[in-house]
């Protein structure tokens, strides 16, 4: 038994033995990176054993769900870096276009073993089941993308935070572990597997691929783990300290800002965890963050596990929709359409300026994010489409978006992992906010200034 990796996060996914092969492969999909990877250590541990070398595989699809220019560049940003870093460790790192379980299937055929990380969302979950069908040879998944696994924490969709809190603290202690690195003790890298997209050239290799070319890259954030650790060490040193008491104050920006990149797995979840509680900051700091970091996280990818077609107004709570649609009759101030709130062309400033932050950079503060989605359910007719048009501008605009995260995110606004609140017209029981509020609480002409520097 590999001794690095908690047993939890070890699943052979099909009956097939290993076998006689070239090398052990490591479908690479959901952890995006080589640093503090569980599933690659696992990789390289068991080739040791085999005395055989690892390859990496990375299918790269052009119309991946959502998925715009904005996403494929910063992806592919991350993907060079990583690639780079994998052949530091002497390990081939193979990127081809098409189906992503197809391709790593192809790349099995001269494997011993195939080991693979894992995702959550149903696709994710579909992509690994259609490969384990088909491989004649063992396939294993190591979770690498959570602190504590899923099912480990829970076996069904939790409540909320307060509920699955407690289940995940009697478990975590066992994964805060580091991982530690391992040596491949043979090269890959004179194997002869080509590539078919050169990432080298990311301009060059964007204009190959088939895509939505609607929204432009980012023009605040660049992918990539070294990227990511940069910006954790600066969260350390910058702004950790004082954390627990002023995050949600939108204008100074006391975020890690470190969402895009555990969206596209540039950055383990359980690194970024062992150095915050290692940081030389307050309790009170550290216990804010670990609280978004692994407990409101964690509860997310629990939703999209444990709950079908979380993708959808249907599966919000009963409670939720049934109070929502008691008032969707009444009177509202204002109605806009989708085409009016994805050119922030209301009449609230705030909500304009946290849309125009998503727009021109990919992100939008967490606090903004609540207010944002609030709005909407009360600028359109019916919150079936009010859902239906956050989940659209949510995934088409932000980094972070179209991930367990994001479809919780967009499921708190309209009473998911929620209470029932005083009832109130147009929100029901639902918790509402408005623009008194944050300008009580705020300095949000300061918020509006910066996003108008970020938007130029």
């Amino acid at each position: 038994m590999f001794r690095m990796i908690h047993p939890a996060r070890i699943a052979v996914l099909n009956g097939q033995p290993a076998r006689a092969g070239h090398y052990v492969l490591y479908w690479m999909q959901q952890a995006q990176r080589v640093s503090q990877n569980h599933a690659l250590e696992y990789a390289i541990e068991q080739a040791n054993l085999l005395k055989l070398p690892v390859v990496i595989g990375f299918g790269l699809m052009d119309d991946y769900p959502d998925a715009n220019l904005r996403h494929y560049a910063f992806m592919l940003q991350g993907l060079k870096a990583t690639k780079h870093a994998a052949t530091q460790r002497g390990i081939c790192m193979v990127i081809r276009r098409g189906n992503p379980p197809t391709i790593a299937a192809d790349l099995a055929r001269e494997a011993a073993i195939v080991v693979c990380d894992r995702g959550y969302l149903l696709h994710q979950r579909r992509w690994r089941d259609q490969l384990a069908d088909a491989l004649p040879v063992r396939l294993v998944q190591i979770e690498s993308d959570v602190v504590v696994p899923v099912e480990q924490a829970s076996q069904k969709a939790e409540y909320a935070a307060r509920t699955i809190r407690p289940k995940i603290a009697k478990l975590i202690k066992g994964h805060l572990v580091p991982l530690e690195q391992q040596t491949p003790i043979r090269d890959s890298l004179s194997l002869n597997i080509k590539d078919d997209l050169d990432i080298s050239d990311i301009e060059g290799a964007l204009a190959e691929l088939k895509l939505d070319r609607s929204v432009p890259p980012s023009r605040r954030f660049v992918g990539g783990t070294d990227q990511a650790q940069g910006l954790l060490a600066e969260f350390l040193k910058k702004t950790l300290r004082g954390y627990a008491t002023i995050r949600n104050e939108p204008s100074e920006s006391i975020c890690s800002h470190l969402s895009p990149y555990l969206h596209f797995g540039q950055i383990s979840p359980l690194e970024i965890a062992l150095a915050v509680m290692n940081a030389d900051v307050p309790d009170l700091d550290k216990t804010a963050f670990l609280e978004q970091l692994i407990i409101r996280r964690e509860l997310s990818c629990n939703y999209v596990q444990f709950t079908p077609q979380y993708w959808t107004y249907d599966a919000l709570p009963a409670w939720a929709r049934r109070s929502l649609e008691n008032h969707a009759k009444d009177r509202r101030e204002a109605l806009y359409t989708r085409e009016q709130l994805e050119s922030a062309q209301t009449t609230d400033p705030y909500w304009n300026a946290a849309m125009r932050e998503m727009i021109h950079t990919g992100y939008m503060h967490n606090y903004m994010r609540m207010y944002w989605g609030k709005c909407v359910i009360g600028w359109k007719r019916h919150p079936r489409e009010a859902f239906d048009d956050l989940l659209y501008l949510n995934n088409r605009y932000l980094l972070d978006g179209r991930d367990a995260n994001g479809y919780a995110g967009v499921g708190w606004c309209f009473g998911l992992h929620d209470r029932p609140w005083t009832n109130r017209p147009i929100f029901g029981q639902i918790r509402c906010m408005n623009a008194a509020g944050l300008r009580r609480k705020f300095d949000m002409e300061a918020y509006v200034k910066q996003v108008d520097q970020w938007s130029r």
